[in-house]
C-alpha cells in the first residue's frame, strides 16, 4: 500500500528496496487504515451528524458484477471496508442490497475494541436497513440475533403488520419520512437522536443516489477497481440526476495492485 494524495515527503521519498511511495511493498496495518479514514473530530458544539459512503466501481463505471460487488473487489478493498465498519456507529443499507448481498449483523473486532470503547461506542455497529415496503426475511440472523438491534428505516404510512413483524424478529423501527417512502435528511437526523453521528452506507446504488439527491452525503470512499466488465451493470449511484453536480474535494488516495482507493469530502476544511 503507498499513499499517493496528499503528497508528503513521505509520500515522495523512495522505499526501502527500491520501491517509491510512502508503505511500498508493506500491508499497512488496521491501526493506520483507522487513521487514514477517521471521522472528523467532533466541534465545540459536540458531533454532529456525518455521513460517508463505500462503494467500488471498475475503470467503466460498474458497481457490480453478476448483481455482486464482490467480484471486482480486493482482499485489500475489503480490509478497508471493514475499517470503515469499525468505525462507524451505524450502517445504513437499502432493502435490495440487504437480500441481494446476503447481509449479515456486524461483529466486533477485537483489533477496534479499545478504539470503539475510547469513542463511546457499542461493540459493533448497528445495521440500519431502508425500505419503503418491509419486505424482508425477518428470520435472518440480520434481525434476530444481531450484536447490536438491528435498524429498520422506513416511513410513517408503512404497513402495520410487517411493522409488528420486524419487532417481533428483534428489529427496532424508525419512521423517517410521511409517506412509504424514508427521507434521506429526516434519516440522518433520525439516526443521531438515536446517537449515532458517525454514519456509513454502503449502498446500493438507489439508495446512494437518493442520498445524493437530498444533499446529505459528507463523504465519499470510492474503490477504484482495476476492471473492465462491460455489460449494464449499476452505476454507484442511481436515479434521478440532480439539478446541479455536487462538487467533492480530494482528501486522500491510497494505491495497491492498481487498485485506488480514494476519499473525497464535501469540504476539505472539515478535516
Amino acid at each position: 500500500m503507498r499513499r499517493l494524495f496528499p503528497v508528503t515527503d513521505e509520500t515522495a521519498a523512495p522505499a526501502p528496496g527500491g520501491g517509491s511511495g510512502e508503505g511500498t511493498g508493506r500491508e499497512w496495518s488496521l491501526a493506520e487504515l483507522a487513521a487514514a479514514y477517521a471521522y472528523p473530530e467532533p466541534g465545540p458544539a459536540g458531533p454532529v451528524p456525518w455521513l460517508r459512503a463505500n462503494m467500488v466501481s471498475t475503470l467503466d463505471g460498474a458497481a457490480q458484477h453478476d448483481g455482486r460487488s464482490q467480484p471486482i473487489s480486493s482482499a485489500t478493498d475489503m480490509r478497508i471496508f471493514g475499517t470503515l465498519r469499525a468505525l462507524a456507529d451505524v450502517v445504513v443499507v437499502g432493502a435490495e442490497t440487504v437480500r441481494k448481498e446476503g447481509y449479515r449483523p456486524a461483529r466486533a473486532r477485537e483489533d477496534f475494541a479499545a478504539l470503539r470503547e475510547a469513542a463511546g461506542q457499542r461493540p459493533a455497529p448497528a445495521i440500519a436497513v431502508v425500505t419503503a415496503s418491509l419486505d424482508l426475511d425477518f428470520s435472518l440472523p440480520l434481525f434476530t440475533s444481531p450484536l447490536v438491534p438491528t435498524l429498520v428505516l422506513t416511513g410513517a404510512a408503512a404497513d402495520p403488520g410487517r411493522i409488528a413483524t420486524a419487532e417481533k424478529a428483534g428489529a427496532r423501527v424508525v419512521t423517517a419520512g410521511d409517506g412509504i417512502g424514508v427521507d434521506p435528511a429526516r434519516a440522518v437526523r433520525a439516526l443521531a437522536d438515536l446517537g449515532h453521528t458517525r454514519l456509513l452506507t454502503e449502498g446500493g446504488p438507489r439508495l446512494l443516489g437518493q442520498m445524493a439527491a437530498a444533499d446529505v452525503l459528507d463523504e465519499l470512499c470510492l474503490t477504484l477497481s482495476p476492471m473492465l466488465t462491460a455489460g449494464e451493470a449499476q452505476r454507484i449511484a442511481g436515479g434521478p440526476a440532480v439539478t446541479v453536480p455536487h462538487r467533492f474535494g480530494l482528501v486522500s488516495m491510497l494505491e495497491e495492485d492498481g487498485f485506488l482507493f480514494t476519499r473525497y469530502g464535501r469540504s476539505r476544511t472539515a478535516y
